[in-house]
């Protein structure tokens, strides 16, 4: 099995556009949030949502909008341009000797929105016939294959919010057993539309205050959008190019509660960190910082906060837990991947992000995160957390590289 490290990182976000801006930004608890508002929607509760600003918006999607692409696979294309930039990748390292694997939970949200109110007020006649290519939940990794010339397996993983994870964890596991050598790999997400907004408003799992995981008085996340690619690569592939070498990924678990679709099973989230560690060859103390999924809705900070005391001990001693949620929003396809992105600035800086909004310890879960400053601490690995709506748990390791 080969070894995987990490030589590039890409990403936009309602932080701006940029890993390391969206590291400092989760460093320093500066919230992408802002004020949303959608004039084709009659009752709009929710008036926040961590969404690109339009100035970002305008430099990812250019002066004219391509005809066959629209955010979702814009976003990804601009990460992934980012990441193999930092990488160092070239024509030659490409071919089938590179795979893609990006997932994406919803795909195409702004071309369903708008054709769909096309059809309710103007009829069949008048839709976008480019609309199929454009609506695909593959298209992001297409468009990113395309670009580079990557002709290895292309990958479209659409597990809800477990979907960035899941694809980082498929990158890992075809360069783990030598299928390629390296692998853009992540997720993305670019559902801030009117339609797509308001059923989650409906299924009341919004907060229309702010978002505050793990807080007595939480009570919702904040919707958010955006990418994060990494390059992956074996440690032989990017040692022989002479590659800046970011990190070792050295873990990843993945499996499904196969109960109820919206509430996370404790017992299975638990198993799915066992896993990562398992196939990390490390054990809980080796791990000084969980990135939790922690989306400051009731159920899944119960939940997750439980599935965590079984891991690492009901004291949670010498581990830091914090969602950084509240700075860049719940991103969905995406969340994932941008959250690896944190933790591997969290174990490259030795600092862990804070969660930010947090107000009060709530005693029926007794957990108090490093809140609202940037806690300095050494870091040997680092582990990411994404429970899925569809019970569908995702868990990524990684850790400082060691040249030995």
């Amino acid at each position: 099995m080969s070894r995987v490290v990490v030589t590039g990182q890409g990403a936009v976000s309602a932080c701006g556009i940029g890993a390391d801006v969206l590291t400092d930004a989760t460093q320093t608890g500066v919230s992408g949030v802002k004020p949303i508002h959608f004039a084709d929607l009659d009752a709009q509760r929710v008036k926040t949502a961590a969404r690109l600003s339009e100035a970002d918006l305008a430099q990812v999607l250019g002066e004219k909008p391509h005809r066959m692409r629209e955010p979702v696979a814009e976003y990804a294309l601009t990460a992934a341009r980012e990441a193999v930039a930092q990488a160092g990748l070239t024509e030659a390292h490409f071919g089938d000797a590179c795979g893609v694997s990006i997932g994406s939970g919803f795909g195409g949200g702004q071309t369903l929105n708008i054709n769909y109110l096309k059809l309710g007020r103007e009829g069949s006649m008048r839709l976008d016939p480019m609309a199929v290519p454009k609506i695909m939940n593959n298209a992001a990794a297409s468009w990113v294959s395309m670009e580079f010339g990557a002709t290895g397996p292309a990958l479209c993983l659409a597990t809800a919010c477990s979907s960035g994870s899941q694809s980082i964890g498929m990158g890992y596991q075809m360069i783990a057993s030598g299928q390629v050598d390296r692998c853009l790999a992540g997720g993305s997400e670019a559902c801030l539309e009117s339609g797509v907004f308001r059923v989650w408003e409906l299924l009341r799992v919004m907060t229309a205050d702010v978002n505050r995981p793990f807080s007595k008085n939480r009570n919702g996340m904040t919707l958010g959008e955006g990418a994060g690619i990494l390059v992956l690569e074996s440690l032989e592939s990017a040692q022989e190019r002479g590659a800046n070498i970011l990190c070792e990924l050295v873990g990843f678990g993945t499996n499904s509660d196969a109960g109820d679709l919206l509430r996370p099973n404790p017992a299975r989230a638990a198993a799915c960190m066992r896993m990562a560690l398992k196939s990390a060859t490390l054990s809980p103390d080796d791990i000084g910082y969980v990135n939790a999924h922690g989306t400051g809705t009731v159920a899944n900070d119960v939940n997750e906060v439980a599935a965590l005391r079984e891991v690492f001990g009901d004291d949670l001693a010498g581990v830091d837990i914090s969602s950084t949620k509240p700075v860049h929003g719940h991103a969905l396809g995406a969340a994932g991947a941008l959250e690896m992105i944190v933790a591997i600035g969290a174990l490259r800086r030795q600092s862990v992000p804070p969660t930010i909004n947090f107000t009060e310890m709530d005693p029926k879960i007794g957990i108090d995160p490093v809140a609202n400053v940037a806690k300095a601490k050494p870091l040997k690995a680092v582990m990411s957390n994404s429970l899925a709506f569809g019970g569908i748990n995702a868990t990524l390791i990684a850790k400082a590289y060691d040249q030995g």
